[in-house]
């Protein structure tokens, strides 16, 4: 995202953006958030340029939000789309003040919480994957003896 032009003839946006006590200059999307992205939020534009635009315009218009106050690695986007993502140190790379920049690698995307309600609470949702994962395999343990 470094070093992307704007519209207007030589200036050029900034390129780190300040986020939760990083200083953002590049975003990471994984081939399984890549994948969620198609499945869960739409896949007419599904390229990783269009997502990684997306996700810059986000941070940029301070569009996006820790989705709890504690903890550092799921975000709500537009007040909707929940994300996981993770910060990391970029080797040698400074602002002009010799801060570290940071690279933020989306992880996956949940999905929209307007289409499943589900992901409101994210505790009570992983709560209940794990026991009835938990319960599949204690009824699989079952059957077999």
């Amino acid at each position: 995202m470094r070093d992307k032009i704007m519209n207007r003839w030589s200036t050029y946006e900034p390129f780190y953006i300040d986020f939760n006590g990083y200083k953002i200059a590049d975003i990471v999307i994984t081939s399984h958030a890549l994948s969620r992205w198609a499945e869960r939020v739409g896949s007419e534009q599904g390229s990783i340029e269009y997502i990684c635009a997306y996700v810059w315009d986000t941070l940029k218009n301070k569009r996006i939000h820790p989705y709890y106050e504690k903890e550092k690695d799921v975000y709500i986007m537009d007040d909707d789309l929940v994300v996981v993502a993770e910060f990391i140190l970029m080797k040698d790379e400074t602002d002009i003040a010799g801060n570290p920049l940071h690279k933020m690698i989306i992880v996956t995307f949940l999905g929209k919480i307007s289409e499943d309600i589900q992901l409101r609470d994210l505790k009570a949702y992983y709560s209940w994957l794990r026991h009835s994962r938990r319960m599949t395999l204690v009824k699989h343990g079952r059957k077999r003896k």
